[in-house]
């Protein structure tokens, strides 16, 4: 097909389209590093892979499992035809610090030089959705891309960030304001890492599920506000039904939402985020993203309900349930104001237009299951909303 263009002036534009299919599976399983489990193996060593393969694990998950690495070395020598561990696995920092500038992805970034890792082997991150931000864009960045096998160990990481295919980290305050966009090799989902987390690190994934599920999926948003008491308490088999659905849904989107690198400005998954990721960066990181995730949503929805876009009864489904679950609604920084009364949070709005590429795009619930966009945000409208939760906490 002839796509020379000939403008007013007549010079000649030649228009080039490219398409490039990606695939990527992502596996549930349980005890990755059992000898007996191939799935690791079958990864690393699958298609035309040279087995070479450098690890990086999360500090906070070795010290909830401290027979980790050795199991990860044992596996390798069990599976030598697969793997070849060219280095006992690094022990990175995690949580929000791995992704806290430069210094995490800058360490994972020059041993994997020093390694001559070529795009054929194997960066295998394990460990938290930072974790895996930061060592995934040390990874997308030597030769372009070596390939990143992650085996995600949160319900955070294992039902939205860690089958995504971005990577980040955070400068100046500002949540991912450096990344890439590379999916991953494979993603390798081990749900008996689940049983390790905290019980306040284990509602970070829960609040992913009620997002998805508030803008895209009725029936599950039914599902967990029937099991809200039981996700408060860790109970196993709503966890893990939570995180498969969840991390359904968002696949689902990334392969039909026809817009996987985010080209246009809409965000249907950030949900909530604006505000989430303001909250973060105020409190130094001290309040986690799911925390941040959380108390947007129930900001956004208390939005859509005063613009008409939700019932009454569906707000009120929404904060009963996340009162249930144990999911927070409030936090102090939402009502902090600068010298002038200007409220902090709102900086975020402008944050997330800037992210969006310069016109705001922000998702809000239609119904419960349903999704619309606006582009215009009523800042007086979002000091009402602050208020009302503020209110809500007090009962």
């Amino acid at each position: 097909m002839d796509t020379t263009k000939h403008t007013a002036n007549d010079a000649r534009v030649y228009i080039e389209e490219i398409s490039v299919p990606f695939s990527y599976p992502v596996y549930f399983t349980r005890n990755a590093f059992d000898p007996a489990n191939p799935v690791v193996a079958d990864v690393v060593g699958g298609g035309n892979a040279t087995g070479r393969t450098l690890a990086y694990l999360d500090s906070g998950l070795v010290a909830a499992n401290p027979g980790l690495a050795d199991a990860m070395v044992a596996y390798a020598r069990r599976h030598t035809d697969a793997i070849d561990l060219l280095a006992p696995p690094h022990v990175l920092p995690g949580g929000e610090q791995a992704k806290d500038g430069w210094s995490v992805a800058t360490e994972a970034l020059e041993e994997i030089v020093e390694h001559k890792l070529c795009r054929h082997s194997t960066v295998l991150a394990i460990g938290g959705g930072a974790l895996l931000d930061a060592v995934g864009l040390a990874a997308s960045l030597v030769h372009r891309g070596v390939r990143l096998v992650r085996l995600p160990s949160t319900t955070l990481s294992q039902d939205d960030g860690g089958v995504g295919v971005k990577t980040g980290i955070n400068l100046g305050g500002v949540k991912n304001l450096v990344g890439t966009f590379a999916p991953p090799f494979a993603v390798i989902n081990d749900l008996a890492l689940l049983a390790t987390l905290p019980p306040d690190v284990m509602l970070d994934g829960v609040a992913e599920a009620f997002k998805v599920a508030i803008i895209k999926d009725a029936e599950f948003f039914a599902q967990l506000c029937e099991s809200a008491e039981r996700l408060r308490d860790g109970d196993a088999a709503a966890i893990e039904h939570a995180v498969r659905r969840s991390a359904v849904l968002h696949l689902e989107h990334i392969r039909e939402g026809r817009d996987p690198f985010e080209m246009g400005d809409a965000r249907p998954l950030d949900f909530g985020h604006w505000a989430g990721h303001r909250l973060e960066g105020l409190s130094g990181y001290a309040i986690r993203h799911g925390q941040g995730v959380a108390i947007g949503i129930a900001l956004d929805s208390y939005y859509a309900w005063r613009t008409g876009l939700l019932e009454r009864r569906d707000l009120d489904r929404i904060l009963d349930a996340f009162a249930r679950a144990g999911l927070p609604m409030w936090h102090p920084l939402l009502a902090e104001r600068d010298e002038t009364g200007h409220l902090l949070v709102l900086d975020g709005i402008e944050q997330f237009r800037e992210h969006l590429g310069g016109r705001l795009s922000v998702t809000l619930p239609e119904g419960i299951g349903r999704r619309i966009e606006i582009h215009e945000m009523d800042t007086a409208r979002v000091a009402d909303g602050i208020e009302f939760l503020r209110q809500h906490a007090l009962r």
